[in-house]
């Protein structure tokens, strides 16, 4: 098969590639949609030591299922599973099991390439044909209905009442604003710096847009919820800043590890602060639902890119070219 090898730091490389083989439990998957996420980002620029080159990164990825009893079956891959018997994962959350797994992190190639080995449980049916490219979103959308949903748990009031802020204008920001809306948050503000991208999402129905600075920036202290999906210094700092005294600060984004939590403003005035690492595999089934229902809108909103010219995606988006909050590259 071809695949797209992150083979160095910065360089990815398509190439001819050994074939995967189903284990037993498992079924071979042909992608026809795979996401670029964040984490892919990290490991492309020699971020992530989870990530060692040479390596097929991507896991945001749907398909139809080769051979067997559901031969020719479309799917989205949920990436990541638990071992099936520690606490974590009896009670559902295999998301937080030590022991977990995700394709695209050895052992597990990832889904940049024709064709990927997956277990079974891991694998939700598409309804048809006409889902399978937003199919491929149902990953990093679960990651903002995780956040969110951990987010709205712990409000007081109505969540039609609440305001909420989410940080970041990638996928996973968008994600989450869109779950909120879904889950009958009225008040959305999504802040995005990057002004070619912030264009993109002004044409997004269901949240307002901005860059935090202009007339539809929210207020410091005024927010009942922030959803970080970022995860830099700098964004975990506004988080705090927006959050009002019994907040809640939901963080997903994995941007970087140090900096910019204000514990004392926290402490003082009481602002719960979350850590939210993927989704469950509930969450996961339950935004396919809502992505196959329209809940979440349409969607439309992402850029398809041949596998092939996968170097040059990884590169615009580093540079910030890429207007679209998720590049989807076909094989």
């Amino acid at each position: 098969m071809k695949a797209l090898v992150n083979t160095s730091v910065e360089t990815l490389e398509y190439l001819d590639y050994v074939d995967p083989i189903a284990k037993t439990g498992e079924e071979l998957v042909r992608i026809q949609y795979s996401g670029i996420c964040g984490s892919d980002m990290h490991a492309f620029l020699g971020h992530d030591t989870r990530r060692p080159t040479p390596n097929i990164l991507g896991h945001e990825a749907s398909g139809t299922i080769i051979g067997g009893l559901r031969d020719g079956t479309l799917v989205t891959i949920n990436p990541l599973n638990g071992c099936g018997t520690c606490p974590a994962c009896l009670v559902g959350k295999s998301n937080i099991c030590v022991d977990r797994q995700i394709i695209s992190m050895p052992p597990r190639a990832g889904a940049f390439a024709d064709m990927v080995a997956i277990p079974s449980d891991n694998l939700l049916v598409v309804p048809s044909q006409g889902f399978l490219k937003s199919a491929a979103l149902t990953e990093p959308l679960a990651c903002g209905w995780h956040a969110a949903r951990l987010g709205l748990r712990l409000q007081d009031v109505a969540v039609s009442d609440l305001t909420c802020v989410v940080l970041g204008g990638g996928a996973i920001g968008v994600g989450a604003a869109l779950c909120l809306r879904a889950m009958g948050v009225e008040n959305i503000t999504l802040i995005e710096v990057n002004a070619l991208r912030l264009e993109t999402l002004h044409n997004i129905v269901g949240f307002q847009a901005s860059d935090g600075k202009d007339v539809h920036a929210p207020k410091v202290g005024t927010a009942d919820l922030v959803i970080d999906g970022v995860g830099y210094a700098a964004t975990r700092a506004s988080a705090c800043e927006l959050a009002k005294p019994g907040g809640v600060i939901s963080h997903i984004g994995l941007g970087s590890g140090e900096g910019g939590v204000d514990v004392r403003r926290m402490t003082l005035q009481e602002i719960t602060f979350i850590g939210c690492y993927t989704y469950t595999p509930q969450d996961f089934r339950d935004t396919g639902a809502a992505i196959f229902s329209g809940q979440l809108g349409s969607l439309d909103w992402v850029e398809t890119r041949p596998l092939s010219e996968g170097q040059a995606a990884f590169d615009d988006i580093r540079n910030g070219r890429a207007p679209a909050p998720k590049i989807i590259l076909i094989p």
